[in-house]
């Protein structure tokens, strides 16, 4: 199979902050550096910067540069009575239109003008989420039938064009060739 397109969807907001706190405050624009991640932001890096993961090994590469949810899943929620915004979970992208959560690994997205990042595998949410709202986390990591852990807190990435990003921008999605290798935790 080679690489093909797929119905696109569109940025809803970006959202940045250069401290590591769980929210990320929404802003007008955001701009991806290649092998870095979001300008500006503390996950932005060639090597780790997530906490728990530096504390492991500081030299491991960061395959968390940007972290996308989709706009689908804070409908989900409210339907549990959790109201989220885009940024409070600390994405920095939030899409609409598009199931991230189904994209196989290497999946490319091309976003706005320039910008083009690659999937890396799914967010594995902290606890730090029920400080937003109890019980948020029993919602965002479950288990399905078949005792299999389902993780629906978003998908994470690296850069790999560099380009800026604000809302209302188109998201192109390109899947890899080759047999799709489904996502996992990152």
């Amino acid at each position: 199979m080679s690489a093909h397109s797929i119905p696109s969807g569109t940025v809803l907001s970006v959202s940045q902050s250069s401290t590591h706190q769980l929210s990320k405050p929404p802003c007008p624009a955001i701009q991806l550096i290649r092998d870095h991640g979001v300008e500006g932001d503390a996950h932005a890096g060639r090597t780790v910067k997530h906490r728990s993961r530096v504390a492991k090994d500081p030299n491991q590469p960061n395959l968390r540069q940007v972290h996308l949810i989709q706009s689908e899943l804070f409908d989900e929620l409210a339907s549990h009575n959790f109201t989220i915004e885009p940024g409070m979970m600390g994405e920095n992208i939030t899409t609409k239109g598009i199931d991230l959560l189904s994209l196989p690994r290497g999946t490319q997205l091309h976003i706005g003008k320039d910008a083009i990042i690659e999937v890396t595998g799914l967010r594995n949410p902290c606890n730090q989420l029920n400080g937003l709202f109890p019980g948020l986390m029993q919602k965002l990591v479950l288990k399905d039938e078949h005792d299999r852990v389902i993780r629906k807190a978003g998908v994470m990435s690296v850069v790999i064009q560099s380009g800026g990003i604000c809302p209302d921008d188109e998201i192109r999605v390109v899947l890899p060739e080759g047999r799709p290798i489904p996502l996992e935790r990152v």
